[in-house]
């Protein structure tokens, strides 16, 4: 099929298709009404403590929850156009292009087939299927995915939707660089996650036609910084478990490289830490749920604040599907991590009356206890004495520091049990 030999051509390094800034328009004009003009939203108290003006491009508020439908419906319905016989179409995706192939191919009515790996999350697959996708799980990797996607397509002559490597994709994502400078014409910066380099190459094409001086600024997790190795010449080290799944890619776009070696200014690299703060950050300071990957360019804000300092800078929020218990359990760490949540352990005689004793030390404090664990069997305690394990809701590491001077002063040795923060509390 062509879309497949376009794939090998450009993996093979023979790729001479590029984009235009009017590819860009042309693909923003089909996309009218079709997609969300997304918002462009100040994040003053994320800016102040970066130092810099910030605006979140919501990309996270497309139906399908990220910037991939744009790139999904310029394709589809070109196909759609130019091939009405078409048997269908085919994808191979862990997630978000999955879905925006197979909610835009619904509403084109065009049959869809999506190969997701078999590690794919149940919330992803299941969301694929219901809009109305035949869902083919197969392959213990991405590239195992994209094999068994070829083989399918082969056989039955589905016109295979690569998820960066191709013109109309790659132009659809421009549309946000186009909305992008007319909302916010004085931006000086743009940050852009980057995983094949479909989203960056896209809009640095649109934004740096429109205002040359504007730096296009990437961001790949430091467990998968391909991009980065490519064009640095480097060993592929790519692999491991990240939080911003959206954008692990091994093997980035032929088609995506030589526009973003050409186009943008740096990739900054993100650890896990980083992008773990930046998804509690955006839920905490602007109320914006954001997976790792659309996290990401936030990250790099907090992990590098120097870099963007005194500028106007524009943060792509690609995507918003992260899954509810993930989230939550970031949010929890979080609050550990800011000492708003603690775990607290107190040495006791084990006698009637004590733990009332306690309970009012701590109520006095102004903490809120969540949870009491006795520890009586199974901790390195005499037999009349026993620990006491307080979860605790505090204000900040200042008053956890208070909690325990008081129980102190009272006779009760304490100590935090555990903290995800570098601070110690003694």
């Amino acid at each position: 099929m062509r879309d497949i030999e376009n794939w090998a051509r450009l993996h093979a390094g023979e790729a001479t298709m590029t984009v235009t800034i009017d590819d860009i328009r042309a693909a923003a004009e089909t996309l009218k009404g079709q997609v969300v003009r997304t918002p462009l939203v100040p994040a003053e108290r994320i800016g102040a403590d970066i130092g810099c003006r910030l605006h979140l491009k919501l990309e996270s508020l497309q139906a399908t929850g990220s910037f991939k439908d744009r790139g999904a419906y310029v394709k589809l319905s070109t196909l759609a156009r130019d091939e009405p016989e078409l048997n269908g179409v085919i994808a191979m995706s862990a997630g978000n292009h999955a879905q925006g192939v197979a909610y835009h191919a619904r509403r084109l009515g065009i049959p869809a087939t999506i190969v997701m790996p078999e590690f794919a999350p149940f919330t992803k697959v299941e969301r694929t299927r219901a809009y109305g996708a035949r869902v083919v799980l197969a392959g213990d990797t991405l590239d195992a995915s994209f094999l068994s996607a070829r083989e399918i397509a082969e056989q039955d002559e589905l016109r295979f939707v690569h998820p960066y490597d191709d013109p109309l994709i790659v132009a659809g994502q421009g549309s946000i660089g186009l909305e992008l400078l007319e909302d916010l014409p004085e931006v000086d910066c743009i940050v852009v996650p980057i995983g094949g380099g479909g989203i960056i190459s896209g809009i640095a094409t649109a934004a740096k036609t429109l205002k040359p001086e504007v730096e296009i600024i990437g961001v790949e997790a430091a467990l998968f910084p391909s991009m980065y190795q490519a064009l640095h010449n480097e060993v592929p080290t790519s692999g491991g478990t990240t939080l911003a799944d959206g954008i692990a890619v091994k093997n980035p776009g032929k088609l995506t490289r030589p526009i973003i070696e050409k186009l943008v200014s740096d990739i900054l690299l993100v650890d896990e830490s980083s992008i773990e703060q930046a998804i509690h950050c955006l839920v905490e300071d602007q109320k914006i749920v954001a997976e790792g990957a659309g996290a990401a360019g936030v990250a790099a804000m907090l992990r590098f604040p120097e870099r963007f300092a005194g500028k106007t800078v524009a943060a792509i929020i690609c995507g918003g599907n992260i899954d509810v218990r993930l989230l939550s359990s970031v949010l929890a760490r979080g609050l550990v991590r800011d000492g708003r949540l603690v775990r607290l352990r107190v040495e006791i005689i084990d006698q009637p009356g004590t733990m009332a004793r306690l309970s009012q030390i701590i109520g006095r404090s102004g903490a809120n206890i969540i949870e009491v664990f006795h520890q009586r069997l199974f901790a390195d305690v005499p037999p009349k004495q026993a620990d006491i394990d307080f979860v605790l809701e505090t204000r900040n590491r200042e008053h956890v520091q208070e909690i325990i001077d008081g129980l102190r002063g009272d006779g009760f040795a304490s100590r935090v049990l555990s903290s995800r923060s570098s601070d110690g509390l003694s």
